[in-house]
C-alpha cells in the first residue's frame, strides 16, 4: 500500500481504448493506494475537469483514430507538463526513441510486469512533485516582486545588472542614500540574503532584460 505522503493523494490517469487493460490497471493502482481515472480516448481525458490535476498519465500508443505518440507531442506543444508513461502491445525502437525524446518517463511493452509499471509511476510522481514544488517557488518569487514599488524594481534591475549604488543613483537621478534605502527595502521584500540571491532571482524573473533603458555602455566606468 502506498503511504499517503508517497502518492496516495496524487491522481493517475489512464488513456487506453482497451477496456480490459484499463480495468486491470485501475484495479492494480487502486489496490496500491492511488486515485485513478481512466478514459477510452484522449478527447475524453482532455474534457475531464481533473486532467490538469493528473500527476501521471499512462498512455497507450494505439488509440483507434489517434496515435498516442502524436497525442503526447500535442501535450508537450500545449505546455502540459504531466509525466507520461507510454504503453503498447507492438512497441519498437523508433517508437521508444520518439517517446523518450518527447519527455516520456518510460515506454513499456504489453504485457508488462506490475513492478515495472509501479516503478515507472513512482518516477513519474517524483518528477511531478519536483515540478509543482518549483512552480510554487517561482509563483512566490513573482508575488514578492509584484509587491515591490516601481522604484524598488528599478533598483533591483540595476543592482543585478552589476551597477554600484553610486552608478544607480546617477542613472535614476537619486541620492546615493536614497538608493541604499530602496535597495535595503527591496532585498527585505525579496527575502534575499546576498547579491548572488538577487542575481538568481533576476534570472528567473528575467528582470535584467528590462533595464536596458538605464544601463549604458559605461557600466563599469564613469559617465560619458
Amino acid at each position: 500500500m502506498v503511504d499517503q505522503n508517497d502518492g496516495a493523494a496524487e491522481l493517475i490517469c489512464i488513456v487506453d481504448d482497451d477496456e480490459g487493460v484499463r480495468d486491470s490497471l485501475d484495479n492494480l493502482l487502486r489496490s496500491t493506494g492511488y486515485k485513478v481515472r481512466s478514459f477510452g480516448h484522449p478527447a475524453a481525458f482532455l474534457a475531464c475537469d481533473v486532467a490538469d490535476a493528473a500527476a501521471c498519465l499512462i498512455l497507450d500508443v494505439k488509440l483507434g483514430d489517434v496515435n498516442g505518440l502524436d497525442f503526447q507531442q500535442e501535450l508537450v506543444d500545449s505546455d502540459a507538463h504531466v509525466p507520461v508513461i507510454l504503453i503498447s502491445g507492438h512497441g519498437d525502437i523508433p517508437m521508444t526513441v520518439r517517446a523518450m525524446r518527447a519527455g516520456a518517463v518510460t515506454f513499456l511493452t504489453k504485457p508488462f510486469e506490475e513492478g515495472d509499471m509501479l516503478a515507472a509511476i513512482g518516477e513519474a510522481l517524483t518528477r511531478d512533485r519536483s515540478r509543482r514544488d518549483a512552480n510554487r517557488v517561482e509563483d512566490g518569487l513573482h508575488a514578492r516582486y509584484d509587491a515591490l514599488t516601481a522604484r524598488e524594481r528599478d533598483v533591483f534591475g540595476l543592482v543585478t545588472s552589476g551597477l554600484m549604488n553610486k552608478q544607480i543613483a546617477g542613472r535614476l537621478e537619486l541620492s546615493e542614500v536614497t538608493v541604499k534605502i530602496h535597495r535595503g527595502n527591496m532585498m527585505r521584500k525579496m527575502e534575499a540574503d546576498s547579491l548572488a540571491d538577487l542575481v538568481r532571482m533576476a534570472e528567473t524573473l528575467r528582470v535584467r532584460e528590462n533595464v536596458s533603458r538605464y544601463v549604458r555602455r559605461d557600466v563599469g566606468g564613469s559617465k560619458p
